[in-house]
């Protein structure tokens, strides 16, 4: 199991995070800098979560102990602090990667997840699985029992992401966000449009009906359905 820090100093950002990554990574929290340092004195991570405003030492200063002390740890600046200044000297001092708050849950997952393949603390898979349904993400091809399912670009981009976020509910502008682009003149209905299309495609084998839509929220790939 993934071995993280978070250090974050808000009690409710703490408790979601927390919440949410429960059954996929062990995670100690704590509040402040001090403490932070002194976990890092103490534990091995795989990825510290941290803020940047904190008390008695702050985010950066986290940072700068680490490098003084050459604690090569993967780190994710999450933060309410959106200034370039502030991002340039995280990144100086060795963050892997910076989050501006409010985020959402999966986009924090993932940068998680691409930070660790990078540094090399999970191993990367081309493949997805979804019950019988085989997605290959590098030659971004979809097989349902072995049978080839024909999906443009759009389209397998919008699986993709489902798969990847199956069992979580993904609003209608995070969908927009990641398979249109955030400089995308088009409008989020068009994800209604992708959504038709997708099932359409997928209902030969009965797979469309893993595709969940709430109805004013948004969708989610739900595979507890039965068969």
């Amino acid at each position: 199991m993934i071995k993280v820090l978070l250090v974050e100093d808000n009690e409710k950002i703490s408790e979601n995070i927390l919440e949410y990554f429960k059954d996929e990574m062990d995670i100690k929290n704590v509040y402040n800098g001090r403490d932070a340092i002194d976990y890092l004195e103490l534990y091995d991570f795989d990825i510290i979560i941290l803020d940047l405003m904190l008390p008695e030492i702050d985010g950066m200063g986290v940072l700068k102990y680490m490098s003084k002390k050459g604690i090569d740890t993967a780190v994710i600046v999450l933060t309410a602090k959106e200034e370039l200044g502030d991002k340039l000297k995280a990144f100086n001092l060795g963050a892997n990667d910076y989050l501006t708050k409010p985020f959402y849950m999966e986009e924090l997952k993932a940068r998680i997840i691409a930070i660790l393949k990078s540094v090399g603390k999970i191993k990367s898979s081309n493949m997805l699985q979804f019950k019988d349904m085989e997605v290959n993400m590098k030659t971004k091809r979809v097989y349902i029992k072995g049978n080839e399912i024909d999906l443009n670009e759009k389209l397998y981009s919008l699986l993709e992401y489902l798969i990847m976020n199956k069992g979580v509910l993904l609003f209608k502008e995070q969908i927009f966000d990641n398979i249109c682009g955030y400089n995308s003149d088009a409008s989020t209905e068009i994800i209604e449009v992708y959504m038709s299309r997708l099932r359409k495609n997928l209902s030969k084998y009965g797979y469309d009906k893993y595709i969940v839509t709430k109805r004013g929220m948004g969708y989610l790939m739900d595979e507890s359905i039965e068969d």
